[in-house]
């Protein structure tokens, strides 16, 4: 599999369905290949939406690659992600690499739980979780871009989250046309 513009959106039982099809949704109209992996055949998300995954965590194997990994929050889907190997091995595979890992809401906490992150990241995340990444250089900042670390604070910074993944992996120009074209954050007397 080509790894160029590849993207992974890890889901799981319980994870914050906004989130997922939020990020999912704004990267492909960017034009990238988004993979949705599920931790079932069919994912129930934390509001009772199910999300039927392109494929499955465990069908994934140890010599695909992804330029990016992206984690929705969603606290049950988190811990349910934490709790499966693979997906520690997968993420630490992707950071050897230099891959980029983008988590939005509760997600940031699987890196710190992980052991994914280094003392001076800074981080943000949902303010459920902010006493778990208080190693961390955490900021109450919608979106935290460290290196090849991308976090965000919840469901309703997911869209910002989102374009500001699109402007990383293609360009800036992309990013505000997307912006544009769904109406986000245009000034009142648009």
């Amino acid at each position: 599999m080509e790894s160029m513009n590849h993207v992974l959106v890890l889901i799981a039982h319980g994870t914050e369905e906004m989130e997922a099809v939020i990020v999912t949704d704004i990267l492909r109209r960017a034009g990238l290949s988004v993979i949705v992996a599920g931790d079932n055949e069919i994912v129930t998300c934390s509001r009772g939406v199910r999300i039927i995954p392109d494929t499955q965590i465990e069908k994934l194997t140890d010599t695909e690659t992804f330029e990016m990994i992206v984690i929705p929050g969603g606290a049950e889907g988190v811990q349910n992600l934490i709790a499966d190997p693979f997906v520690e091995r997968l993420l630490l595979a992707h950071l050897e690499r230099q891959g980029y890992i983008a988590a939005l809401c509760a997600a940031p906490a699987l890196l710190a739980e992980l052991h994914l992150l280094h003392e001076d990241t800074a981080i943000t995340s949902h303010p459920s979780v902010q006493h778990i990444l208080q190693e961390f250089t955490y900021l109450e900042e919608s979106v935290v871009i460290d290196n090849n670390i991308i976090t965000s604070r919840a469901a309703g910074t997911a869209f910002e989250f989102a374009l500001a993944l699109v402007e990383i992996l293609t360009n800036p120009e992309k990013s505000e046309k997307i912006a544009r074209d769904i109406l986000f954050n245009l000034p009142a007397d648009e």
